[in-house]
């Protein structure tokens, strides 16, 4: 049997008997993994060699081949690492084959950009080992499901339609900047800067000319308004945004069964403002508290006396702080 029939069978059999243990799964994964990367190559993926243009973000996403020869995949696309002082004009220059058109009249620059968000992960899972993890677009998605239950008592104080753009607006700096986590070392200011720079370069420069600049002015002024968060709005949609992060966290552990503690995500719990998302978060952490039962787990809710080591809840401390300061002005 050539390696492609081995493939094929090995799929339909996993396939077919879809109720596997959690072993079996690892096992099919791995199965997977080193018929896609070594033995079988899909025909239209054809031996690649890096170009010079791609620089670094090329690099991550090759693999190569049994026979040595190096392939590239082309739903993978990881941000760069750039020297400082960090630059949108830096990034750009990894885009490959080039980055999109500026100053055009239509929105398809803005579409190729925006795609980006799709093949993004999250990146404060990938210190967890769950490196196929949700995209940042997948986030963002859910955020804006959640924008359609909003409490009664709520949604009559919050403008929901302009809720639910903020929801698909407010990390679209990642695009370029990627996930920023509390834990990179990276202060929020800097953060800020790198983000509201690349919010600029997409209404000036790829959406300033698209129908008078009009979607371009209302997408910057969102972000802003979340950025600012100032508005009932804007801290809905902060809330909602650490809703999505808990509901994933107890998802994932879940999916492994108890072998994965997340715990230290749960902080973001006691950064919710509002009373109604506040009844959603006690929601959530009630049902991973009912999930791990007796068995001793992380509460990040409850900082270094829950478990959390001391290290990261200073740094989550420090980066929360920054966004409360705003909340206050």
């Amino acid at each position: 049997m050539n390696s492609r029939s081995s493939f094929l069978h090995l799929h339909i059999y996993c396939t077919r008997f879809s109720v596997l243990s959690y072993c079996d799964t690892r096992r099919y994964i791995s199965h997977l993994r080193s018929y896609s990367t070594s033995t079988y190559q899909h025909p239209r993926l054809q031996p690649y060699s890096t170009s010079p243009k791609g620089g670094s973000m090329m690099a991550t996403n090759t693999a190569q081949t049994g026979a040595g020869q190096e392939t590239i995949d082309p739903a993978v696309v990881v941000t760069p690492k750039i020297s400082e002082p960090w630059k949108v004009e830096k990034v750009l220059t990894t885009i490959h084959p080039a980055p999109p058109a500026e100053g055009a009249s239509s929105p398809v620059p803005f579409f190729h950009i925006i795609e980006r968000l799709k093949t993004s992960k999250r990146e404060g899972w990938r210190r967890f080992g769950i490196n196929r993890g949700e995209s940042i677009a997948d986030h963002m998605y859910r955020m804006s499901i959640m924008t359609l239950v909003c409490p009664p008592s709520l949604k009559p104080k919050l403008d929901l339609h302009k809720c639910m753009k903020m929801c698909l607006i407010h990390d679209m700096a990642e695009s370029l900047v990627g996930d920023i986590t509390p834990v990179d070392g990276i202060p929020k200011p800097e953060k800020s800067r790198r983000e509201a720079e690349t919010m600029d370069y997409v209404s000036q420069k790829l959406l300033g000319n698209v129908y008078g600049g009009l979607a371009a002015r209302e997408i910057r002024d969102i972000w802003q308004e979340y950025e600012d968060s100032k508005t009932l709005d804007s801290l809905f949609v902060h809330d909602l945004d650490k809703i999505e992060l808990l509901s994933q966290m107890v998802e994932y552990e879940k999916r492994v069964d108890k072998r994965l503690d997340l715990g230290e995500f749960a902080y973001v719990a006691t950064k919710v403002v509002l009373p109604e998302t506040q009844e959603w978060a006690n929601e959530l952490l009630k049902e991973r508290d009912a999930f791990w039962g007796p068995r001793g787990h992380v509460h990040g809710e409850a900082g270094v006396d829950g478990g959390v080591k001391e290290e990261k809840f200073k740094q989550q401390d420090a980066y929360y702080a920054q966004e409360d300061t705003k909340k206050q002005a």
